[in-house]
């Protein structure tokens, strides 16, 4: 018999938002791996930032990786960044937050982050936030300075500590999960979980299919008034019991939707 290979049944939504003429969020879904970046605010070509690392870790079909070989894909998609910027120094400061979750070789699921972009575990009914924020008030949590209640109001929420853009020094945190078939990961853009409240995300994404759970987070964002681009991906693990290989095909949000749309490379 055939051993049962982990996958990922994926959908999402992106919405530009009432208040913005540009989407900068950008996502992709994969049966072996999906994600969200968003092209940070007051900077250059963010949706160049966040499509051309989307669709650069796309091409290079990370699903047989371990957290190490991860973290050099995120870094090789990363220098993409700065090959935009060498060609055109107007892109100088473009950059972008990265949210993602990848099927491992061995099973498990691989969280990589970087940014205020989030993801969340929906697991025996509790979601639980994933990531930690790197902003500029998730530091003043950390240090007592500011309640976390007020954190989404605070004029500041919107300065991150940490992006991509092409930089020797940018990183990217890798943690590794197990994967229970019924766990349902949830990455967003800022546009939703600055917006709206986590019972109300938890809320929203418990409907039964992906690609419901990711319109409904999404409509809550935009009736709770969100001033910014919002992207909600949501992905179901599931064992394939056939051991059949995962579908190479591959779905693009947002800015990755408009951008860069050559077909990606063989695996």
């Amino acid at each position: 018999m055939p051993t049962p290979r982990v996958r990922l049944r994926a959908a999402a939504v992106s919405d530009v938002g009432v208040h913005r003429t540009v989407n900068q969020d950008a996502a992709f879904t994969a049966a072996w791996g999906s994600a969200v970046a968003d092209g940070v605010g007051g900077g250059p070509a963010g949706d160049l930032a966040s499509a051309a690392l989307v669709h650069r870790l796309a091409a290079g079909r990370v699903d047989t990786v371990d957290a190490e070989s991860l973290a050099v894909s995120v870094r090789t998609a990363n220098w993409d960044l700065r090959a935009h910027v060498q060609r055109d120094a107007s892109l100088t400061g473009m950059a972008t937050t990265f949210t993602g979750v990848f099927v491992s070789a061995v099973g498990t699921v691989l969280l990589a982050h970087t940014g205020d972009s989030r993801a969340y575990l929906l697991r025996d009914g509790m979601l639980v936030q994933q990531t930690r924020d790197d902003s500029y008030v998730q530091a003043l949590v950390d240090r007592g300075l500011v309640a976390a209640e007020d954190a989404a109001s605070h004029p500041r929420r919107n300065l991150i500590t940490a992006s991509l853009s092409g930089g020797e020094r940018d990183r990217v945190v890798v943690v590794e999960h197990d994967a229970r078939p019924g766990d349902r990961w949830v990455l967003c853009s800022d546009g939703l979980s600055d917006y709206v409240p986590h019972a109300e995300i938890a809320a929203a994404v418990t409907h039964s299919s992906a690609t419901q759970a990711a319109s409904v987070a999404v409509s809550e964002a935009l009736e709770a008034g969100t001033r910014d681009n919002v992207t909600v991906v949501v992905c179901d693990v599931d064992l394939d019991t056939e051991g059949v290989s995962p579908e190479r095909e591959t779905s693009f949000y947002g800015a990755a939707a408009v951008r860069f749309t050559e077909s990606l490379e063989s695996a």
